[in-house]
């Protein structure tokens, strides 16, 4: 039986790249001359740590590390901005989470969409994925078309298509 599946990742090398062009971008701009940035990644648990020294250039920065990661392939919907910058001394941090893999009630919602539409297909959560599986290769598509044109606020991935 026709079957794919559906996660939310981001590739850990791609976003080493695209965090290393933050930095070389950052150290090369003017306003940022003298200024203490220092921009960390943690791959093992998806976050980024930034350190600046003013609530103007923790904006600026979070601006490039958004530019930078859409044009290296990384959706502006990973990055979890939502816990607030926080200062440490005479500098200020920001702890950005890079989501990686659907979370169980994201997963439960994209289960309910398909289901509440009547396809002919059978969605099942396994792990940070949803495996899709029908009878038939166009039934597969139309839920592809259909997650893609729903907004769960989250980047969606469609892989392991196996017919």
């Amino acid at each position: 039986m026709p079957s794919f599946d559906i996660a939310s990742e981001v590739d850990a090398q791609v976003l080493d790249n695209a965090i290393n062009t933050v930095k070389k971008e950052i150290s090369n701009r003017y306003d940022f001359k003298g200024s203490p940035v220092e921009i960390t990644l943690d791959k093992k648990q998806y976050q980024i740590t930034v350190e600046v020294d003013s609530e103007m250039k923790m904006k600026q920065v979070i601006d490039v590390i958004i530019s930078r990661g859409m044009k290296q392939g990384i959706d502006a919907s990973s990055f979890d901005f939502s816990k607030d910058a926080y200062p440490s001394g005479k500098v200020i941090k920001k702890d950005i989470k890079v989501q990686n893999g659907l979370k169980q009630e994201d997963a439960k919602k994209i289960v309910k969409m398909i289901k509440d539409n009547g396809y002919k297909v059978q969605a099942a959560i396994m792990d940070d994925i949803v495996r899709v599986t029908a009878k038939k290769i166009d039934e597969l598509q139309e839920v592809i078309t259909a997650c893609r044109n729903h907004s769960f606020g989250i980047p969606l991935q469609f892989i392991n298509m196996k017919s």
